[in-house]
């Protein structure tokens, strides 16, 4: 069932899936993925392969190969089973198939494998995969100037995001918070972003680790007039990030978006500061229970009190 449904989903991503072929990052890694296939069965180069075939075709897959090959599917399957985006799905084929690769040729060759080991190598250094450059609606802040802007009206409420060009997991949300920010971009409610790979100070102002190791990237704040409000994801006792999806209705749910978006609307500029609130500092308290031995005090105190205003 899996299956069907990356099947499906691709065939119907398929015409964005045809634009990034023209981009180098995605056309290397799709010759890289399909490497050790080409090799095996290309005239000229599969006759001098070793194969562990009874029929001693060396032009065609091993019982072992297939079952590398096998094994390789069955881990992107699961893999991808979290993946949220058409990004992160195609990231994990190319990663797992090069892994593949690398297993398969030095099986094969000594050689090979290292050959193979050291284009990777190259390729990583050299190719990145591209930055985001849709349409946006997003204001990019230095450590000089974000305390600045997010303070000079205390009634525009920000949604910032705190992001690393280096983290595959910025890169791809990327979209979705541009998207985000084309959505519910008005004069009240704004997106910006930080890039602490630059700007380690802002990192620091704002409690944002950028180790990979804690996790905290990309970090979602939600400030009003340079005080936190909310952020996403949240982090526990010993720095490490809470597991959260970063997926569009996440956001939504989480931010209270809708409502948000829906007062911010109607802000202006004659409007004092204090009548513009979030709904996150509107929600109302829970009602604690009472016991009856606290009812009947409260009846006790109530009753002289009727008595003195008779």
């Amino acid at each position: 069932m899996g299956l069907i449904r990356g099947l499906v989903s691709t065939l119907y991503c398929l015409p964005k899936l045809y634009k990034w072929f023209y981009r180098p990052y995605y056309l290397l890694s799709l010759l890289m993925s399909v490497a050790f296939p080409i090799v095996r069965s290309c005239p000229g180069l599969c006759e001098h392969l070793p194969s562990q075939r009874d029929d001693s075709n060396s032009c065609a897959f091993d019982w072992r190969e297939v079952e590398i090959l096998m094994f390789l599917s069955a881990i992107v399957m699961m893999k991808n089973r979290r993946a949220i985006t058409l990004e992160q799905h195609v990231g994990n084929i190319f990663l797992f198939s090069k892994v593949a690769n690398v297993v398969l040729f030095f099986r094969v060759d000594l050689r090979l494998g290292l050959l193979y080991l050291t284009l990777c190598v190259v390729f990583l250094i050299t190719c990145k995969p591209p930055i985001y450059m849709g349409p946006e609606f997003i204001k990019y802040f230095s450590d000089s100037t974000i305390d600045e802007e997010l303070r000079r009206d205390g009634r525009v409420i920000w949604i910032v995001e705190f992001y690393a060009n280096w983290s595959p997991e910025c890169q791809t949300f990327a979209p979705i918070f541009a998207d985000l920010s084309l959505k519910y971009d008005c004069l009240g409610l704004k997106f910006g972003k930080v890039d602490i790979g630059q700007y380690a100070a802002a990192a620091e102002r704002y409690k944002v680790n950028p180790s990979p190791l804690c996790k905290q990237l990309p970090s979602l704040l939600l400030l009003q007039g340079g005080r936190e409000l909310m952020r996403r994801p949240l982090v526990d006792k010993s720095g490490r990030a809470i597991g959260w999806s970063f997926t569009e209705e996440n956001i939504i749910r989480d931010f209270n978006l809708n409502e948000i978006f829906q007062r911010c609307k109607k802000f202006s500029k004659g409007e004092k500061p204090e009548e513009l609130k979030t709904l996150l500092q509107e929600a109302p308290e829970e009602e604690q229970p009472h016991d009856e031995d606290d009812e009947e005090d409260e009846e006790e105190e109530e009753e002289p009190e009727s008595k003195k205003d008779k």
